[in-house]
């Protein structure tokens, strides 16, 4: 019995040893280029969820040209859909329903169709499971103030593309609009129509020479497990960004939190995340600083308290994602003044 007990107390022993080496072991850069999805100086990056979808109707050009008037800089968040006619265009449902004054799949549409019947996507109407349920509702703003194209602050020689409706916007004409800004792009779509949308995707990122700004994002696992194989199989630049869906940050989190991160090898650039998900508190200097030894940033969403944005300031969070970039500005110039 006792040298059995001496047995097992050694092998403890050893497992404790190889523990310690293990969770004392320097990170690899999991992003192995510089990182521009990391904070640039001591605030986060300001992204701009939808554009702003608080402030003017989400995924319209108006609603980042209201975004860029707050920072020349910002990053803006968008979601893509294709359409029949293999467009890309920006939109957080895959249905119209609720964001226009139509109905109906985006994928059974074409884009020449949106425009030539000058779809409003200026709405927020109610919907179940994605079709209309009841009247709808222009976009009006916090205060209770609906909004139109000829609110926004444009640059100097841009015009609104027309005074009363929010028309359709793709992905091409962000890219186009906005050369120089970080774009965050979310495949809506799944399965056969989510890897349509993302080849599209990456397609117009090459031809507008963006994997330098652009990262991909999506909740779908196989659309995950798509952007890894196109970086395994050097179909995409080194440069190319992506962020993980659920399984690999769970697998992320949880090997942080026991100290064993040096076995997550996905080649990523950055985790985006809620503050809080099933009980576990995300927003956590440790959980950033674990990141940051991975050469990967940490962003949180969607994120409209000010106090919470002072909080993400403090642990080091590389970005901030907001419905309000008014808002989260003018808590950035308070921690500047």
């Amino acid at each position: 019995m006792k040298k059995a007990l001496r047995v097992i107390a050694l092998a403890l022993v050893g497992l404790f040893l190889v523990y310690a080496v293990m969770a004392t072991q320097p990170r690899k850069d999991n992003y192995p280029l510089e990182n521009p999805m990391r904070k640039q100086g001591e605030l986060p990056l300001l992204i701009a969820h939808g554009g702003g979808n608080g402030e003017f109707p989400d995924n319209t050009l108006e609603a980042f040209y209201n975004a860029y008037s707050v920072d020349e800089n910002v990053m803006m968040e968008t979601d893509v859909s294709i359409t029949r006619d293999g467009v890309l265009i920006l939109s957080h449902d895959t249905t119209l329903d609720r964001k226009t004054n139509v109905t109906g799949q985006i994928a059974d549409w074409d884009y020449s169709q949106l425009m030539e019947q000058k779809v409003d996507f200026g709405y927020t109407n109610p919907t179940e499971d994605g079709v209309l349920s009841g009247e709808r509702v222009h976009f009006t703003d916090e205060n209770g103030v609906e909004k139109y194209p000829t609110d926004v602050e444009y640059p100097e020689g841009v015009e609104p593309r027309d005074e009363k409706v929010f028309l359709a916007t793709t992905l091409e004409d962000l890219l186009i609009c906005f050369p120089n800004n970080r774009i965050n792009v979310e495949i809506k779509q799944s399965g056969e129509l989510g890897f349509r949308a993302l080849a599209e995707a990456v397609r117009l990122v090459e031809e507008y020479d963006a994997f330098d700004r652009v990262v991909f994002a999506s909740f779908h696992e196989e659309i995950y497990d798509e952007y890894q194989r196109l970086q395994a199989a050097g179909e995409v630049p080194e440069a190319f960004m992506y962020s993980p869906a659920y399984d690999a940050a769970t697998k992320f989190f949880v090997l942080q939190l026991l100290k064993l991160d040096v076995f997550f090898g996905d080649e990523l650039c950055v985790f985006q995340f809620p503050m809080e998900e099933k009980g576990f508190d995300l927003a956590t200097k440790s959980f950033t600083n674990a990141a940051h030894k991975h050469n990967l940033a940490v962003h949180y969403w969607t994120i409209n308290d000010p106090e919470d944005m002072r909080l993400l300031i403090e642990i080091g969070a590389d970005g901030i994602m907001t419905d309000y970039p008014h808002r989260l500005k003018a808590v950035y110039d308070s921690f500047n003044g």
